[in-house]
């Protein structure tokens, strides 16, 4: 019997195999509708903000196919959306450790205690977590949904968790076309030394997206 619960219902797309997803691993990506933010630029705009039009996966064979092909995985690729969005995600990251895998945790920074509480319990073993750019350009980056302060104070405490928890969390920025050479420099300099950001080349999005 296919399993119905609200966070399985949240699961809506998978990419079998990965060789970017998880640096150094090969992975098999899920992701999970909805998220709290407007990216204009966002590559998974459907999963994030009209994720109930995609098919959703079975709990049993998404879980049996992990179980299958877990001795030539290295790990599971959470993704989305924003996961930290999804009511009930524990109990997803507890299905999927459920398999032997370890499992990496995408994430925009913005709900730092759920964050926190992920790596308290170990059900994550690590964390990517994007830095849009320079914080005054928050509001820009992310249509108007995060303020610069919001981002100051979000970030803030995550990278407060990575001193905590060093070598599980590392910090991403994707070039965007709205960031200049001068932004980058900005963003790399308002991430803490000694914690790690990765500069990726930005992916212009599938097809154009309405995020009134």
């Amino acid at each position: 019997m296919t399993d119905t619960s609200p966070v399985w219902d949240r699961v809506r797309g998978m990419v079998p195999v990965s060789l970017c997803d998880w640096p150094g691993r090969v992975t098999c990506v899920l992701f999970t509708g909805g998220c709290n933010l407007r990216c204009p630029t966002c590559h998974n705009a459907a999963l994030a903000w009209t994720w109930k039009t995609l098919p959703a996966l079975s709990r049993e064979t998404v879980l049996a196919d992990l179980r299958r092909r877990s001795r030539w995985l290295d790990g599971i690729t959470l993704s989305g959306g924003e996961p930290t969005c999804v009511a009930g995600l524990e109990g997803l990251l507890a299905d999927l450790a459920d398999t032997g895998l370890p499992v990496k945790l995408d994430s925009n920074g913005s709900a730092p205690g759920v964050l926190e509480g992920l790596l308290r319990d170990n059900l994550v073993q690590s964390l990517a977590v994007d830095v849009k750019g320079p914080w005054a350009m928050y509001p820009q980056l992310t249509g108007q949904t995060m303020t610069e302060e919001g981002a100051r104070e979000s970030l803030g405490q995550v990278f407060d968790l990575a001193r905590r928890h060093p070598g599980r969390i590392y910090f991403r920025c994707t070039k965007v076309p709205a960031l200049s050479d001068a932004d980058l420099h900005a963003t790399r300099v308002q991430v803490p030394e000694g914690l790690p950001l990765n500069f990726q080349e930005f992916v212009p999005p599938r097809m154009e997206q309405d995020v009134a």
